[in-house]
């Protein structure tokens, strides 16, 4: 092995957790004074956790819901098709017998895994299930609008997946919201001990969204065509004594475990995700190749990253092998980078400068290397949608051109 082993992409550039890796560019991430980082200390509080009393009290807050449903829906299960939405689904309708109303927001960015994957959940927990999907010209405008006012493609996913499931709950009066994973799970920005993200109306505003739809609109994106993107206001949020949490603060969490069951249980799917070494995270869509590969022009790490410093975590690989397979996979030129320049109308150069402009402070003025990707994706990278409508388009006009032949 070779003297750069082991070593991270920055060197000594940056800060980096002492356990897993972890770099300082991580936003809201703390050490303690062994240079051990948040994420790191809120797996070890994981393990101190009495999680029978956590079922309790999570069986608590259930009971309230139930008790002002008024015999309708008794929580709105925020889903995507994905492997932690599938199971906190089975989670309150099979082992808690909840009467849940799936929610949608459709990203408009659906693979075609992932449209599988939510028309099998919603057919084997045989749940109601309500969607939202926006047009494709205001997702294409959004999406360039994102990147240059939040360094990010998905603002419109981050926004509305936080907008549209509360909507929902407060126009139908259902008391609770139910999410997946917490965010003292592995983010770095809160822990166990200590949480600092509570949920609440603005949640997704200040963990993913970073701007309101006010910030949004722009010169070619109108305010009220931002309508499906509006919280709804305090006085609606109190007057439907709407309560949310995430399910993982109640639960032990475990992705890899809990994609095996809803793999083995219900033929959920994986599928080859770019940036990353493994299948399951946001295998509902398109682009997480290029929102990861903005996280690693911005910030100087990617999904692969993120997963190894995960396992690091685990014990089940070292923190060195983990920044070997960040250094060989962050860097790679997603292929759905030429869909995002279609839709947007921006040039490659275009796309850089503007994320050259949203590198975080330790690494303004550093060039990132970007390498060609190793390998093409298993999957088309164009929205299952499109697909579709081609698909049955070509056979439409090959019947029509079939006729005519006959008719000559």
């Amino acid at each position: 092995m070779g003297e750069e082993f082991g070593k991270p992409l920055l060197g000594d550039r940056l800060r980096y957790c002492t356990r897993c890796g972890l770099p300082e560019t991580v936003e809201r991430i703390a050490f303690d004074d062994r240079g051990i980082c948040r994420a790191c200390q809120s797996a070890e509080q994981k393990m101190h956790i009495d999680w029978a009393e956590r079922g309790r009290q999570l069986e608590a807050l259930l009971q309230w819901g139930r008790d002002r449903a008024r015999g309708g829906y008794e929580c709105v299960v925020p889903i995507s098709g994905g492997k932690d939405s599938t199971f906190q689904l089975h989670v309150l309708a099979k082992v808690h017998g909840m009467k849940c109303l799936a929610v949608t927001f459709n990203h408009n960015w659906y693979s075609e895994t992932g449209w599988y994957n939510l028309v099998n959940c919603l057919e084997e927990l045989d749940v109601d299930h309500v969607m939202f999907t926006p047009r494709r010209s205001l997702v294409n405008r959004l999406a360039r609008r994102s990147l240059e006012k939040i360094g990010d493609a998905c603002w419109h996913c981050h926004a509305g997946c936080g907008a549209f499931p509360l909507q929902v709950a407060v126009k139908f009066r259902i008391p609770l919201i139910v999410y997946g994973e917490s965010v003292s799970e592995s983010s770095g920005r809160s822990s166990y001990d200590e949480p600092t993200m509570p949920y609440d109306r603005e949640y997704f505003t200040r963990v993913s969204a970073k701007a309101t739809p006010e910030e949004m609109a722009c010169s070619y994106i109108a305010e009220d065509e931002l309508c499906p993107f509006w919280l709804p206001s305090p006085e609606e949020m109190a007057a439907a004594e709407l309560k949310g949490f995430h399910l993982g603060d109640y639960i032990f969490w475990d992705e890899e475990r809990q994609m095996e069951f809803v793999r083995d249980t219900y033929g959920w799917k994986e599928t080859d995700i770019e940036g990353a070494f493994k299948g399951f995270k946001s295998a509902e869509c398109v682009m997480p190749g290029v929102h990861d590969f903005t996280c690693y022009l911005k910030r100087g790490y990617g999904r692969s990253s993120w997963q190894a410093f995960a396992d690091v975590r685990a014990g089940l690989m070292t923190r060195e092998e983990g920044f070997e397979l960040g250094k060989a996979i962050d860097p790679q030129r997603p292929e759905a980078l030429d869909y995002y320049l279609q839709i947007t109308g921006y040039s490659e150069e275009e796309f850089r400068e503007i994320m050259a402009r949203h590198r975080v402070p330790p690494l303004q003025g550093v060039e990132l290397p970007v390498l060609p990707k190793d390998h093409p994706c298993r999957e088309r990278l164009l929205p299952f949608a499109r697909q579709l409508v081609e698909k049955h388009r070509e056979k439409i006009l090959e019947g029509e051109g079939g006729k005519k032949d006959h008719e000559g």
